[in-house]
């Protein structure tokens, strides 16, 4: 059983809102969302697009419902832009996670990143650093989180994601071996690596030392190989379900759940299953996954 002292249950809002695609979810409203997270039993949040900017009326609206902003996603271009650019955008979105009470930042490298792209297949396409690139990427990496941890108290952890340099098990092994383990960390996302053909269990064994936030999805295996067989988009099997909720898919947590256990992991798991909330209703997922997690962590 996870200690209840040590790890907190959040879930994303991706499930009723989509960012990357913005007419899933356009119907439901900010304050349905959270008043519906909390409903289903979960105390943290991420950030989405229908979030209040002014950081009161977001404390406000989320304090009455007893929930919190435990991580947000920024989008880094350290291939592509000037570092000085990346850096004002991320002092800027660190300010308001400090304001906002957080302990986590999620970067993800966008740059030559096809997961956003509806006319780019997902396997096949994502681009390959050079060895010069590699050093940029994980100078800035070091350089950034040094920021975060140094500066504002926040911890800078690196989200693998389809479709972009950073999706391999080989890739996320070459960037924690040679980022700083003092400053960038590892968002842990069970679902990418699944995806990408990875064994979650042993990716999360290897790299458990580095772990500082965790994203629990499960994954449609019949999907994922119709995406793959039909050269669709990572957004096209978004739409088609590719991703659920934990156990209602192929991913077995329950030994995820002991390794985290086992390491005294602390921080937040958090539900992060995107699907069209037309066809998955948000409420009802999240009620179904918060009773999962319930019955194999005693959480």
């Amino acid at each position: 059983m996870l200690d209840k002292n040590k790890v907190r249950l959040g879930i994303a809002p991706i499930a009723w809102t989509n960012d990357d695609l913005p007419e899933l979810g356009k119907e439901n409203t900010f304050e349905q969302c959270i008043s519906e997270m909390a409903l289903a039993g979960f105390v943290g949040t991420e950030v989405g697009n229908r979030y209040p900017k002014d950081t009161e009326i977001l404390k406000k609206s989320l304090n009455l419902r007893k929930i919190e902003i435990c991580n947000q996603w920024f989008s880094a271009f350290l291939l592509t832009k000037p570092f000085q650019e990346v850096e004002r955008d991320f002092r800027m979105q660190l300010a308001f996670l400090k304001e906002m009470g957080a302990k986590i930042i999620g970067v993800s490298e966008q740059s030559y990143s096809v997961q956003g792209k509806l006319d780019t297949p997902i396997f096949g396409h994502k681009y390959e650093m050079n060895d010069s690139q590699w050093k940029t990427l994980c100078d800035g990496l070091n350089r950034l989180g040094k920021i975060a941890k140094e500066e504002y108290r926040i911890s800078l952890t690196f989200h693998h994601h389809m479709g972009t340099v950073v999706q391999n098990p080989d890739e996320v092994d070459d960037m924690l071996a040679n980022t700083d383990p003092a400053y960038v960390g590892l968002l842990y996302d069970t679902g990418h690596f699944a995806y990408c053909g990875a064994d979650p269990l042993g990716e999360l064994t290897k790299h458990i030392d580095r772990v500082k936030h965790v994203h629990l999805k499960d994954i449609r295996p019949e999907i994922v190989e119709k995406v793959r067989c039909e050269n669709l988009s990572f957004l096209d099997g978004v739409r088609m379900g590719t991703f659920t909720i934990p156990g209602d898919g192929c991913i077995d947590f329950v030994p995820i759940f002991q390794t985290l256990e086992n390491y005294g992991y602390e921080g937040y798991m958090l539900v992060e299953a995107e699907q069209d909330p037309a066809v998955a209703n948000p409420l009802e997922y999240a009620i179904r996954a918060r009773e999962y997690i319930a019955q194999k962590t005693g959480l």
